[in-house]
């Protein structure tokens, strides 16, 4: 399982929906973006350690929170983790070994943008 990989597919996603993020973000934008990103997939393993799916979610609430002081939406996190649904899913096909720990990974995703949605909904 190759994280970098993943990480600049998940990026690539996220640029390719919506190119106005260089401009207003810049190189360094970019780069925040994947750090973001493996700080993601460190949460989901630690989640998958655990077998603890509120794991993730907790840090999710807790991200978005924090986003949101940035002038970020929760549906651009939401979309972030739907872009690392499909890069999980397009990897199950290369690593079918993986196949737990990717479900799990996208299991915590769902059940994180469950909550999230939940939580926008409610504002």
């Amino acid at each position: 399982m190759n994280i970098n990989v993943m990480v600049e597919r998940v990026t690539e996603k996220i640029y390719e929906k919506d190119p106005t993020l260089i401009d207003r973000y810049g190189d360094k934008g970019r780069a925040k973006c994947i750090e973001d990103n493996h700080h993601h997939f460190k949460h989901l393993e630690t989640a998958f350690e655990l077998n603890n799916s509120i794991f993730f979610t907790d840090y999710a609430v807790w991200l978005n929170g924090i986003l949101q002081k940035f002038g970020m939406s929760a549906e651009l996190l939401m979309d972030n983790f739907d872009f690392i649904i499909e890069v999980l899913r397009d990897e199950l096909q290369n690593q079918p070994l993986e196949v737990r720990r990717f479900d799990t990974y996208i299991e915590c995703l769902s059940q994180a943008k469950h909550v999230l949605s939940e939580q926008s909904a409610a504002h």
